[in-house]
């Protein structure tokens, strides 16, 4: 079937040449009928237009109308052709796309020169047919698409379909940039234009001064071009707009100069806006990215100036970290009270750099410093610590972080912190006061009337009893526990610790100033005083509270202690007894001498003598018998003891001696002890003086 498409003036009819005469195309039906021929006409379509149609083809199911649109109606333009002019009145040519029943698609208006002096009769449109097929996307194949000649008098043009670059390309044209992008992600055009496109999409955004969507959509628009991220890093740097871009520049896939990086960081450094999202980066950046010295330069120069943050404080601790300046960043991590500051210093061993910064630590985590302190004392010395906690400017409780660095101190080493021992005396009483008592008691190094001056003005009863007795002045140690504590078992304790007779009267004249400290004081004497002395000394008519009660509880003490000591008499002469009677069944037993073979020998016998080995076995016998057995050689001289015409002296404590040897032995210690036994007197056992008394002399000087 063959389609002929015809347009005359302000009408357009289309007829259809075919062999079925049952029905028209379109639904329409036959109008026109050939007879006698074997091909039929059907009029399958019609309409009217507002233009003259100055030529009409075919567009696969429309139509292209060469349109003459004249800017005048009927009326004047027969007027102006009765007068000669040469002004003339006609628009732009226009090629309109219709379909069969003239809905228009699209419309172009063409520029034609002179169109001004034109007629509908001056143009003509003619085309070379189609005669291929469209492909999958509904677009011609390269070289396969229709061509459309417009003619004029000085013109021609041709005409084609557009092709999917043509599409993108008006796109951007009219800054459709987003969907001339979808265009291209859908593969419509080549994929070169994928970067061509991104790029006038940036330009465009940039131009709109969107910054912040331009930097949003570089990494689907740059991809993975390394020189397209750089050249446009440094745009946004040059547009003083890199701080929007730096949370989406890639480390990895790809990686950019290191350049580019310390210029993003550098931007971030000019704004406090700007330094979270520094500090962030920073920490997220891997370090070999970049160099981070030329960013500690940009930042350095803020440090004393309003614009330093504590977030980029931090930032610059990190960079230090970063370019191993750990002393630098420790300074920093102290002055920001980072917790993590703790944990740094033992990680890089930095334990040299902390005496600067006591103050900052103690305020930040004072047990840890305390510990950090003490454990090396050696590298951190006292004075420094307490000189910089004394004079300190910061808004802190500094005394009490002294008193806990001194306590700690004196907990280790009580002499580690002597010339402070003062202060120290004054912070436990604002801070601590509980602890003074075992703080006097153990330290030497504080002044008692410096320490009782304190002790005074707070009211510190106890200490100040305990520092009049240091001082001397029991007596008013003693008042005072009377008078102020009244505390009679203090008061007894207290007196029994001086070892003074002279405190017992004078505990005994004080309370017998106060009825009811008599009445303690009787309570409290059993073992120390005699309860009628005390008794004895209370004035006539003295009123005590309770004092049957407390007589009675004092002879009920008194029987208790008296049955106790008889139980405890009874029981040491039991003890004597026993052992004397031990010691008589011991003294009674004999003492066996060794020979000199049997000390050479170790009491071996031989075996092939049957009277050495009757001998032994009466040896062995004797020695079951007696408990007891000396050596064959006197205990002083070393001589053997059976040497001829000398005497043998053997204690019970089995030592033996030669009695020249002991006599002499015994006078050379009664020398050296200067114990000369006066005529007349008795010895301690009761032998005359004016005998040798005998004893053992290794015993005795054992004993002495």
């Amino acid at each position: 079937m063959a389609v002929l498409v015809i347009g005359w003036g302000t009408s357009v009819k289309i007829a259809a040449i075919r062999t079925d005469l049952s029905q028209g195309l379109n639904g329409i039906q036959r109008t026109i009928v050939a007879v006698g021929s074997e091909k039929y006409v059907d009029i399958v379509g019609s309409f009217q237009t507002s233009y003259h149609i100055s030529g009409i083809a075919p567009f696969g199911d429309l139509l292209v109308v060469l349109a003459y649109i004249p800017d005048e109606d009927e009326k004047e333009k027969k007027f102006s052709a009765s007068v000669t002019s040469r002004q003339g009145t006609a628009q732009r040519p226009e090629i309109h796309l219709v379909s069969w029943k003239n809905d228009e698609v699209t419309t172009d208006a063409l520029p034609i020169h002179g169109y001004e002096h034109y007629k509908a009769k001056d143009y003509a449109l003619a085309h070379a047919p189609f005669s291929g097929s469209s492909n999958a996307g509904g677009q011609w194949a390269a070289g396969d698409e229709p061509l459309y000649y417009i003619v004029s008098p000085k013109d021609i043009v041709v005409a084609k379909p557009r092709d999917a670059e043509d599409h993108i390309a008006w796109l951007l044209q009219h800054d459709c940039h987003e969907k001339a992008l979808a265009a291209v992600e859908a593969g419509q055009g080549r994929t070169e234009l994928l970067d061509e496109v991104g790029s006038r999409y940036l330009d465009h955004l940039i131009i709109e001064r969107k910054y912040a969507e331009a930097a949003q959509r570089c990494p689907k628009l740059l991809r993975g071009s390394p020189s397209a991220w750089e050249r446009w890093v440094f745009h946004f740097a040059h547009l003083r707009q890199l701080p929007v871009l730096v949370p989406y520049i890639p480390t990895e896939n790809p990686q950019l100069s290191d350049t580019a990086y310390e210029v993003a960081l550098v931007a971030l450094t000019t704004n406090p806006s700007f330094h979270e999202l520094l500090l962030t980066t920073v920490k997220n950046w891997p370090p070999a990215l970049y160099s981070a010295s030329p960013v500690i330069s940009a930042i350095e120069p803020q440090l004393n100036s309003s614009s330093m943050t504590d977030t980029l404080k931090e930032a610059l601790a990190e960079l230090y970290v970063i370019n191993s300046q750990y002393e630098k960043a420790l300074s920093l991590y102290a002055e920001l009270l980072k917790p993590e500051v703790f944990e740094f210093i033992e990680k890089y061993n930095l334990h040299d750099s902390v005496r600067d910064k006591v103050v900052n630590l103690m305020i930040l985590d004072s047990k840890r410093t305390v510990h950090l302190l003490i454990q090396h004392r050696d590298i951190i010395p006292t004075y420094e610590v307490v000189d910089q906690l004394l004079h300190t400017d910061r808004n802190c409780d500094k005394r009490y972080f002294l008193h806990l660095y001194l306590h700690a101190l004196f907990e280790i080493d009580i002499h580690a912190g002597k010339e402070f021992h003062d202060m120290q005396v004054e912070l436990y009483a604002d801070y601590e006061p509980r602890m003074l008592l075992p703080f006097l008691r153990t330290s030497q190094h504080y002044r008692l009337d410096k320490a009782y001056e304190i002790f005074a003005q707070r009211e510190l009863v106890r200490e100040q009893v305990f520092v009049l007795g240091r001082m001397g002045n029991a007596k008013e140690a003693l008042s005072t526990i009377i008078n102020k504590l009244e505390n009679i078992e203090e008061a007894v304790e207290f007196v029994m610790d001086q070892h003074d007779d002279e405190l017992w009267e004078e505990l005994i004249r004080q309370c017998l100033q106060k009825p009811e400290m008599v009445g303690m004081l009787l309570e409290h004497t059993v073992g120390n005083l005699d309860p009628l002395y005390i008794v004895s000394l209370v004035p006539d008519g003295l009123e005590i509270p309770r004092l049957r009660d407390r007589l009675v509880k004092i002879v009920t003490d008194y029987r208790t202690e008296t049955s106790l000591r008889n139980g405890c008499n009874d029981i040491l002469k039991a003890d004597c007894v026993n052992l004397l009677v031990k010691y008589y069944h011991e003294a009674r037993r004999g003492v066996y001498m060794a020979s000199m073979n049997e000390e050479v020998h170790g009491n071996r016998v031989d075996d092939g003598s049957s009277r050495a080995s009757e001998r032994s076995s009466s040896v062995r016998a004797l020695d079951i018998k007696s408990r007891t057995r000396c050596g064959a050689r006197c205990c002083l001289c070393f001589d053997p003891l059976p040497i001829q015409d000398i005497s043998i002296i053997v204690f019970y404590c089995c030592h033996a001696y030669h009695l020249s040897c002991l006599e002499g032995g015994l006078d050379l210690m009664r020398s050296n002890s200067n114990q000369d036994s006066d005529n007349g007197s008795d010895d301690e056992d009761g032998s005359p003086s004016g005998e040798s008394r005998m004893r053992c002399v290794l015993c005795t000087t054992a004993a002495a």
